[in-house]
C-alpha cells in the first residue's frame, strides 16, 4: 500500500490528524527503562501501545537514535518493525531531513526505505529535484520536503524575497512549495513540512498548494496554536495535515503512569484538533 493510501486510511480509522514524534531521550525516559537491553525501544513500545488508536502516523527523529551509534539505530529499526508488525495501520515517517548529491542520496534512500522500511522521510530541497530523485522515484513512499520550518531562525533564508520565472517577487518558501507541487510531484508522493509556529505563512502556502498534505511540527512544547493551524492549513475536505507533537506527549509524566498520561495527552490533543475540523 502506498504511503498516501495508508495515511488516508489511518486518518479515517482513528479520526485523527495527530502524529506522535518518537524522540526518546535517555535523560528523560522513566528510570526503570534504563536497565533494559533496549531502553529506547521499550519506551517507544509502551507509548505506541498506548496511542496507536489515536494517531494518523508516528515520526521518529533519526538524531535521537544515531547519537547512540549502532545501539540506537538498532532500536530505531526495532521500533519501526514493531509498529509494522502489531500496528500496521499506522504509517511511519522518518524525520531525517536528508539531502545531498544523487549518488549519496542513493545510500540515504536505501537506509530509510530498504533497511528501516519506513513509509516516508523528510527531505531538504536545497540541492534541487535532480539530487532528490533517488527518493522521489519511490512512488510508494512519501517524500516530505522542508518548506517553512518551525524553528525561530527559519526566516533567515526561507523568507528571502526572490523573483520567480514569471518575474514575480515572493518569499523563497513559496517558490519551494510551488516547485514541489508542480514539478517534483510526478509520482504524487510529495508533501511539505510547514511549521505550526508560523500560521500566516501556513495560510499562504495552502493557497498556493490547495491539495497537498503538510507535515506540521511545532504543536505542544514549541507553542504552535492548534486552532490557527487547522484554520489556516486544512484542505477543503477537512484533511491534508499531519500535525506532530513529541515531547508534550512522550513526557506527559515521568512516573510509572507515563504511558497512561501520554494516552490522555494524545487523546486531548486529537480531540482539540477535531473541534476545528
Amino acid at each position: 500500500m502506498k504511503f498516501s493510501q495508508k495515511l488516508d486510511q489511518a486518518i479515517i480509522d482513528n479520526n485523527s490528524l495527530l502524529c506522535v514524534g518518537l524522540d526518546p531521550d535517555m535523560d528523560k525516559i522513566p528510570a526503570g527503562f534504563k536497565a533494559e537491553e533496549h531502553p529506547l525501544f521499550e519506551f517507544n513500545k509502551a507509548i505506541i501501545d498506548a496511542t496507536h488508536d489515536l494517531v494518523c502516523a508516528y515520526k521518529p527523529n533519526s538524531a535521537f537514535y544515531e547519537a547512540l551509534g549502532d545501539f540506537g539505530v538498532h532500536q530505531l529499526k526495532l521500533t519501526v518493525e514493531y509498529i509494522q508488525t502489531y500496528h500496521e495501520h499506522c504509517p511511519v515517517i522518518l524525520d531525517a531531513k536528508r539531502g545531498d548529491i544523487d549518488s549519496t542520496n542513493n545510500g540515504y534512500s536505501d537506509f530509510a526505505f530498504d533497511y528501516l522500511n519506513v513509509d516516508a522521510i523528510t527531505l531538504q530541497p536545497y540541492l534541487g529535484s535532480e539530487a532528490l530523485q533517488p527518493f522521489l522515484n519511490h512512488s510508494d513512499k512519501g517524500c516530505i520536503i522542508l518548506c517553512r520550518t518551525s524553528n525561530k531562525g527559519a526566516g533567515e533564508f526561507q523568507d528571502l524575497v526572490i523573483a520567480n520565472e514569471a518575474k514575480q517577487s515572493q518569499p523563497l518558501y513559496l517558490e519551494v512549495a510551488k516547485q514541489v507541487s508542480t514539478s517534483w510531484n510526478t509520482n504524487n508522493n510529495c508533501m511539505l513540512v510547514v511549521g505550526a509556529t508560523y500560521p500566516e505563512e501556513l495560510k499562504k502556502i495552502r493557497e498556493v498548494v490547495p491539495d497537498m498534505f503538510f507535515l506540521v511540527p511545532g504543536i505542544g512544547t514549541q507553542g504552535g496554536d492548534i486552532e490557527a493551524t487547522l484554520g489556516n492549513g486544512l484542505r477543503k475536505d477537512k484533511s491534508g495535515l499531519i500535525i506532530s507533537s513529541s515531547r508534550a506527549i512522550l513526557y506527559a509524566s515521568s512516573d510509572e503512569d507515563f504511558a497512561e498520561k501520554a494516552r490522555e495527552k494524545a487523546m486531548a490533543t486529537r480531540d482539540e484538533m477535531n473541534k476545528y475540523r
